[in-house]
This record gives C-alpha cells, sequence and structure tokens, in this order.
C-alpha cells in the first residue's frame, strides 16, 4: 500500500515494478473505445497547482477522468493566493470542501512532504513536481516508456536489469534526474549522468551514478537510452555556462552527435524541448526518439498511481 507519492527514493523495487504492471493494465484499457474505468467514482481530485504546467496537469486531469474522478483544477494564478492567501489556508479550504486527494505541483522544495505530514488534511497526496527536489510520476513515465520498449509483451513482471542509462545536461536543477536516478536504480539499471561541472549538484558521491563532464567520451562506450534534460533558465540566478551555443556544442544532443549513435539507443526527453539547442530536431522526430512515447505512457502511469494511491492497493481487481 502507497499512502502517498512524494519520493521515487520511497518506493521498493517490488512496489515500483507493481505500479509498472498496473500502467501496463491501464494501457490496455486505454485501447478500448470506452476508455472510461469505474475506479475512483464518486472521488474527488484537486490538482493544485502553483508553477505553470502542460503535459503534467493535462496528463493528471484526463487520467483521473478515465478513472471517473470528479476534478478541481486549481492555478495560484486568478486564486485567492495572488491576494496573499496562505498555503496553509488554501489546503485547508480544500479540505473543508471534501476532497478525496491532491496532485501538487509547488516551486518550493519539500512541499508536498509538508503537505502529507501535517493534519492540514488528511488525504493522499501525489507531488506533480516540487522546486528542484522531485517529479516521481515523471519518473515512473520514464521507467514504463524504457521497459515497454526494451521487454516488449514480455514487460510485465521485470524491472530495468542490466540498462545502461546516460541523462545529460541540468541535473543541478532537475528534479526529473533526481527521480529518475533513483528509480532506475532501484530498478537495477546503471546511471551515468553527463553535465558542465556548474550544472551538477553537490553530494554526487553518494548517489548511485557515475559522473563525467564529456558527452562524447560517455557516447562512445556501449548505453541504452540517452534522457536529454531542458536547461531551467528560470531556476538560474548566475551564469552556469557562456553562451547557449557552447551549451549546445558540449553538451547538447546535435545532429552529428546523433549520426554518431546506435540505431537502437532510446532518446528521451520529459518536455517542453528546446530544439537546437538541448537537443536536435532529427534526434528529437527519429524513429528511435520515445519522446511522444513518453506524453502517452504518462496517462497511464497516473491512471496507476491514481488508482494505487487512492484505494489503498497495487494490484487491479
Amino acid at each position: 500500500m502507497i499512502p502517498h507519492l512524494i519520493s521515487t527514493r520511497d518506493l521498493s523495487r517490488e512496489q515500483a515494478i507493481a505500479l509498472l504492471d498496473i500502467s501496463a493494465d491501464m494501457a490496455e484499457s486505454g485501447a478500448r473505445e470506452n476508455k472510461k474505468l469505474p475506479a475512483l467514482r464518486g472521488k474527488t481530485i484537486v490538482n493544485l497547482f502553483y508553477e505553470d504546467s502542460t503535459r503534467t496537469r493535462i496528463s493528471f486531469e484526463v487520467a483521473e477522468k478515465r478513472l471517473s474522478a470528479d476534478v478541481i483544477n486549481f492555478s495560484a494564478k486568478g486564486s485567492s493566493v495572488a491576494k496573499g492567501e496562505s498555503f496553509k489556508d488554501t489546503i485547508v479550504t480544500l479540505r473543508e470542501m471534501g476532497v478525496d486527494g491532491v496532485v501538487i505541483r509547488h516551486p518550493s522544495s519539500g512541499a508536498p512532504h509538508l503537505l502529507a505530514e501535517r493534519d492540514w488534511i488528511d488525504v493522499p497526496v501525489i507531488n506533480a513536481g516540487d522546486g528542484t527536489h522531485e517529479h516521481p510520476t515523471q519518473a515512473l513515465l520514464d521507467a514504463y516508456t524504457l521497459r515497454a520498449k526494451r521487454w516488449g509483451d514480455s514487460a510485465r513482471s521485470k524491472g530495468l536489469d542490466g540498462l545502461r542509462v546516460v541523462i545529460v545536461g541540468d541535473i543541478l536543477h532537475s528534479r526529473v534526474a533526481r527521480s529518475n536516478i533513483w528509480l532506475l536504480h532501484t530498478l537495477g539499471a546503471t546511471v551515468t549522468v553527463v553535465a558542465p561541472p556548474t550544472l551538477l549538484p553537490p553530494g554526487l558521491s553518494e548517489w548511485p551514478v557515475s559522473v563525467s563532464y564529456d558527452l562524447d567520451a560517455v557516447l562512445a562506450q556501449p548505453c541504452d537510452a540517452v534522457m536529454m534534460l531542458r536547461v531551467q533558465s528560470e531556476r538560474m540566478r548566475a551564469a552556469y555556462f557562456p553562451n547557449a551555443h557552447e551549451y549546445s556544442a558540449g553538451w547538447g544532443l546535435t545532429l552529428e552527435r546523433f549520426h554518431r549513435l546506435s540505431p537502437d539507443v532510446m532518446i528521451l526527453h520529459p518536455g517542453p524541448m528546446n530544439r537546437g539547442f538541448e537537443i536536435s530536431s532529427a534526434a528529437a522526430d527519429a524513429t528511435q526518439s520515445l519522446v511522444l512515447d513518453q506524453v502517452a505512457n504518462g496517462v497511464f502511469v497516473r491512471m496507476a498511481v491514481l488508482y494505487s494511491v487512492l484505494t489503498g492497493t497495487e494490484v487491479m481487481s
């Protein structure tokens, strides 16, 4: 039973694989003419977004509606938050309205954990991204996408044992990278992170990763997947690299680097993509690119997480 989903570090291997297996069940339901399931009928879920979002917010909303839940979309812009209402008062207001679950995105690292631990509201909490901390459903959908591509129809009950994944770019500010590193490790993959020294966080020696500054050297070695990250300039308060051209030349998946990749190397990007900067259009649109698979699979994975957290079970009935 998973009472909340705040961090991928909280998931055991068995729990992570169970969520991926439920995601596969949800994907099968998505192929039907009637895609709706009654699993969360009568439940009210609020999507509490203090940061702008397209993919994550819409993906959660689609997932909730396919599970027959009632959905409230809350945006900090245009709400009482803009008038100075505190985080606590917003949550208490939602509690009194009788919501059954909260999906939260917040610019402050730790906000979902705070919500899950305090007595302001006693409902399941799902982290949709908090500051530079974590984005667990993105990591789960990435793992699901890799597993489905690697194992195909025989993926069920399997992890990612032996998979070699390279994560490239702004590791320092990336909650996606943090969630992926821990989940991929839990599932048996080996991870190498590549970035300029200024975009690597402190304490990496305590993370289950190898570290490199040289993307060409890493890509010259065998790997199974390359995950490119967006440079999060909105979180930067200093110059972390001289200019976009230098960054792309050193750490972008340029056309030249893409052509040197083996055609069976999977390419991922959590989006939104800055084409021509961190990834070339040729790489983003290649047949080995799983970017659109990630978007589609996000709905199924979030359906699985919502089902598991709100019903208290890790097995589809």
